[in-house]
């Protein structure tokens, strides 16, 4: 039994005084990335709906767009979107807010100027902006004072995504 005892008494000792591994961090944060989904694929599993019925709060009740893009339009849209959209905006990734690739798709036309021109008014009352603004986790858009001639163009941009 005394022996029993003792090799038990060594054993714990022997765990007990094993080498410690420490687990050493970096000063500073940590940051796991993910894969990035396509936009077609993020837009069903982001949880904001796709709604093209909806028109948004804003100075745009309606509007009529032509089946033909206007190239010239689009190209002026593309100036705008790469001045002061691309600092929050990717065509094909999700930034500090959504791809742009297929926002038509997702959005109306009047919402996505509604949008532009009233970042305010929509975050507040419409249901779909509050959602974007949950999901980009409230980082909100700011007013870029977007007259409704840059509003169109940059819409006509988006539509060549």
């Amino acid at each position: 039994m005394k022996k029993i005892l003792t090799l038990c008494a060594a054993m714990a000792l022997a765990i007990g005084c094993g080498e410690k591994k420490e687990e050493k961090k970096e000063d500073g944060f940590e940051m796991s990335r993910t894969k990035q989904e396509a936009p077609a694929e993020k837009a069903a599993s982001d949880g904001v709906p796709v709604d093209l019925s909806n028109k948004g709060v804003g100075p745009v009740d309606s509007i009529d767009l032509p089946d033909e893009i206007d190239s010239e339009l689009a190209a002026a849209g593309e100036t705008k979107f790469n001045t002061i959209c691309i600092a929050c905006h990717q065509v094909e990734k999700r930034m500090i807010g959504p791809a742009m690739a297929g926002v038509m798709e997702r959005r109306s036309p009047e919402w996505v100027m509604n949008m532009m021109l009233n970042p305010d008014g929509m975050l507040k009352e419409d249901p779909i902006a509050k959602a974007l603004l949950k999901e980009y986790n409230n980082m909100i858009m700011t007013n870029q004072n977007l007259s409704q001639e840059d509003a169109r163009a940059l819409l006509e941009y988006l539509r060549t995504l």
